[in-house]
This record gives C-alpha cells, structure tokens and sequence, in this order.
C-alpha cells in the first residue's frame, strides 16, 4: 500500500515528492539519533520486563507526511510527527504488556489509541497503534504486533497459511475464507464497470483506514467504514434484510436510515415486507456490499419494470391495429432475432426503456403477416388519435402531451392539491413527484417537466403517514378506526415501540386529495394519547 501510494504522489504531484523527500534527507542524521535513542530506552526497559521485542524505526513513506502537511495546514519543515516504530514480540499478552511499558515511559496522545488485536480489521490486520509524546516533546506513533500479525500485515493474507500448513482451519481462518468469498461475489458483479470494479476492490482491501466497530443485538462485532449507515450494517447480515430495511434502533433509539453509527452501538434493524431498495440509498451508503446490492436490485427491478411496460404498450398498439396473432410469440421472436436480441422480454425491454417504439415492431409484424393498410384505415386512425381521451394520467394534465404514459413517484406519493413537477423517466414515461420531493433536488432540469392536477371522480391515491403515541393496548385500533371513519382506506401498516416505550407507526392510505389527507390526520390526532400525526 505505501509503495503504491509513494509511486501514485511521484507522478501526481512531483514538485511536493521531491520537496518532502529532499525535506526528510536533510534531517537524516537527526532522524537517526532520535531513533536509536528511543530504541535504546524500550529495549532497556522491555529487558527488565523479560519480554523479547524486535525494536524497528524509521521515517514514514511520503504520502503519508504528505497528508500531514495538508490536514495540519503546516510547512514540510515545521512537521515533526514523522518518525513511527514497530515492536514486535512473541505473543498477544506480550503485546498488552508492552503497550503498558510504552505508555508509562512517555505520555499517551488522547484519542490516537487503536486496539486492533481484540477488533481486527476486516481483512484480518491486528495490531496495537498508539501515539506518544517521545523525547524532546516528539510525537511518535507506535505499533505493536505479534510475529504473525507482523507477517500479515507485511505479505498479505496469504502468508497467514504459509506458516500453518497442515494444522487445519480455525475459526479465525473461517473468517478470513468468508471475507475472501466476499470480495470475490461483489468484484464479479462489476467485471463490465472498470471504476465501480476499482472503487468496490479498493473498499474491500481497506484502503481507508478510518472505521468503526458497532454490535449486534447478540453482541457480534462488526466493522465498517467511517460514515457507514444502518443499510450497510443491514446488508452486511443478509441482502433481504438490506432489501426490506425502514428503519433501525441504535442503542434501543429510532434513527432514520441515513444516521450515520458511532462506535460501541448496539445496531437492530426494522423490516417490512412492503420495503424495497431506493436510488438515494447510494448517495449515504459507504459500503461495497451494500453498494453493489442495492444496484443489483435497482437493475433487476428496472428491467422488470421495462419489461412489463414494453409488453403492456405492444398489446396497447396491437389491439388498436386490430391485428389478431395466433403465433404471437413466434413472429415476436422472429422479431427480437431481425432486430439482435436474444429474446422477446429483451424486445419488451427496448420498448420499455423507448430504444424501440412499438410502432416499429407493429411494422415489422405486418411485414411478417404480409398486411397491408388502405387509405381509409390511416385517416380513420389518425381522426381516432385525435380524438383520444385523457384518463390514463390519472388526475395529471401535461402540456402538450396526451398520449404518454404516466407514474406517481413512490418516494414522495404525490396526491391532488400538492404542487407537482414530472420527470421523464428512461423505461417509465413521466413520473409525478411533489415539488419539494428530495429524489429530483439534483435532478437534469431538462428532465423535469411541468404538470398539473386536473379534477377526478372517484379516484384515490396512496399516501404515507407517521404516527406516534403512548404504547398502550387497542392504540392500533383507535388509529385504525380514525381514518376508516374518514371513508380513508389503509393499504398498509407497520407498527413498532421506540426505546422509551412509545409507539410508532407507519400507515400507507388511499386518499382522494390534500383535502382528505388533511381530515384523516386531524381525526388521528384527536385519539387521546396521540403525540403526533404527520404525512412523510
């Protein structure tokens, strides 16, 4: 790793290369007195100990002073924590022991302690890092490690059975085998993207150093990357738990599904079946697992999605052409060969996500069945275009645009009375987001489109409510009760207790509007007990 990083700051940024390196060789003699002399006091007082210890210094690698430089804001020459030391010895309570001799010779920095023996990284690094104030008032960053640990650290995982053979697999190899197996799966889900292939091995190799260590409900530990969130620790249990998370509890507290963890929490997630992954999940996810997952369901789900809409526009266009198909799945793949595709789903798709328009495959079917149109039958189907109704937009008036497929957004479920905007979605047409919906804040602006309500009878429209009250019996009940008693009704419910015993739930309705939402919300909120009522 410090070669790479020495070799990729010499042709990124050679002129401050050159200036650290010729900074670092004009202290040399320095540098080398204060390393004997710190090596002199630990090994004497490691003697009396009775611990036997490989004592090694030198400077660190470049990139490393190179990024002091930068986080500290200070000249090449004022930087003097830039000398780091290795001890190694014989066994993990050695390691413990020496810790302790270290800390009563100097005086520990606060907050640059790292146990990484009782917590290993992922990739199965151990070792003991502290920072102590040495002589003449020098910081110095001490490590602390086993020969075997020294080994892996060194050589790499592989070295860890170099000097097992024979002796069978442990624990602690298993381990080591399933985080293997891990970056394997994830990296061949990537082979036809170079930079999601590089970004994911880079993460998995540990490139970033900075982590942190939270539980489990039955106390297993996990490790994740400085940032990480509960859908990572989600998808490090299992891809359905990742898939179906809400919600999660740190420490017995409700947090949303962005919170970033903190070391020594206690992490349970909350699932609904109804739950599915969201494009925003990748804009806070720090984990290649979780990444590689969520894009994986994102692409399966799109390309049912196109598949489905394909097909459903292809019968739309066949039965207004009127044309009856006995062998439709014959000349479909007769179709899909012509056109280079493997089959009639991949001939769909391309339909869906508009690559291919089914008025094309309408003229190729023709083609196949040798018909041809009169005169009469075009001006009639032209006088018939013309003449289309509007009520497959549910509600939605688009300018300029009659015939053109239209979806609700599902992150914001938009209902009559809210300000909307459209986006043109690749594979769904247009999609109805609430203006101040989060998913379209970055969005192209010339994808967005602007659209309005027109009036409906007897239409509804999901919407998504968060109630919270005191937990007590028949309180889903009462809830329940108040909105059927608003002719409102519940598609879906996921009910659960917060750590100071309240209860929390989540409510999916169908609404005929703004209006309506508004009425069932203040009917909930006159239940006794009801501590808050609010649209998500």
């Amino acid at each position: 790793k410090a070669e790479l990083e020495d070799l990729c700051f010499y042709y990124l940024d050679p002129e401050m290369y050159e200036k650290i390196k010729n900074a670092i060789a004009q202290r040399r003699e320095e540098q080398e007195r204060f390393i004997r002399e710190v090596k002199e006091i630990l090994e004497r007082e490691l003697t009396k100990a009775g611990i036997k210890a490989y004592i090694k210094g030198r400077p660190k690698h470049l990139y490393s002073i190179y990024r002091k430089v930068i986080s500290k804001d200070i000249p090449v020459d004022q930087l003097h924590d830039v000398i780091g030391f290795r001890v190694i010895v014989d066994s993990v309570r050695e390691c413990y022991e020496t810790l302790g001799i270290v800390h009563s010779i100097w005086k520990q920095v606060p907050g640059r302690f790292k146990d990484y023996i009782s917590l290993p990284k992922e990739n199965m690094y151990q070792s003991l890092h502290t920072t102590v104030i040495g002589p003449y008032g020098q910081k110095m960053e001490i490590q602390i490690r086993t020969w075997e640990m020294d080994r892996i650290a060194e050589e790499g995982i592989a070295a860890h059975w170099k000097y097992k053979e024979g002796k069978g697999i442990k624990e602690n190899d298993e381990k080591i085998f399933s985080w293997l197996r891990q970056i394997i799966e994830e990296s061949q889900q990537h082979l036809s993207d170079s930079r999601e292939f590089l970004e994911n091995i880079k993460m998995n190799l540990n490139l970033f150093p900075e982590e942190v260590y939270v539980f489990t409900p039955k106390g297993e530990v996990k490790s994740f990357p400085k940032g990480a969130t509960p859908v990572d620790f989600a998808y490090s249990i299992h891809s359905d738990i990742g898939d179906r998370c809400v919600a999660a509890k740190v420490d017995g507290r409700l947090v949303p599904l962005d919170y970033e963890l903190k070391s020594g929490s206690v992490v349970e997630i909350i699932t609904s079946p109804k739950q599915h992954p969201s494009k925003d999940w990748l804009t806070f996810v720090k984990t290649p697992r979780a990444r590689s997952k969520i894009r994986q369901w994102l692409r399966r789900h799109e390309r049912e999605r196109s598949i489905s809409l394909g097909k459903e526009m292809l019968e739309k266009a066949i039965s207004q052409e009127h044309i009856r198909l006995s062998n439709k799945e014959e000349i479909l793949a007769s179709i899909a060969a012509d056109m280079s595709l493997r089959s009639v789903e991949d001939l769909y798709a391309q339909i869906g996500i508009g690559s291919i328009s089914a008025n094309q495959v309408i003229g190729r079917i023709k083609q196949k069945l040798h018909i041809k149109e009169s005169p009469l039958k075009l001006v009639t189907k032209l006088v018939d275009k013309l003449r289309k109704k509007k009520t497959e937009t549910k509600g939605i008036k688009i300018k300029g645009l009659d015939d053109i497929v239209v979806h609700l957004a599902k992150c914001c479920y938009p209902i009559p009375g809210d300000p909307v905007i459209g986006f043109i979605t690749r594979g769904k047409g247009i999609t109805i987001h609430r203006y101040d919906c989060k998913s379209i804040k970055d969005a192209d602006p010339i994808r967005l489109i602007d659209v309005t309500w027109e009036s409906t009878e007897d239409e509804t429209y999901p919407a998504r409510l968060m109630v919270l009250s005191v937990n007590k019996m028949g309180m889903l009940a009462d809830i329940s009760a108040a909105i059927a008693k608003k002719e409102a009704n519940i598609i879906s419910a996921n009910v659960d207790s917060t750590a100071d015993n309240k209860g929390i739930a989540f409510f999916t309705v169908e609404v005929k509007n703004l209006d309506h939402l508004n009425e069932v919300i203040r009917s909930i909120k006159r239940i006794k007990d009801i501590i808050s009522a609010k649209r998500i």
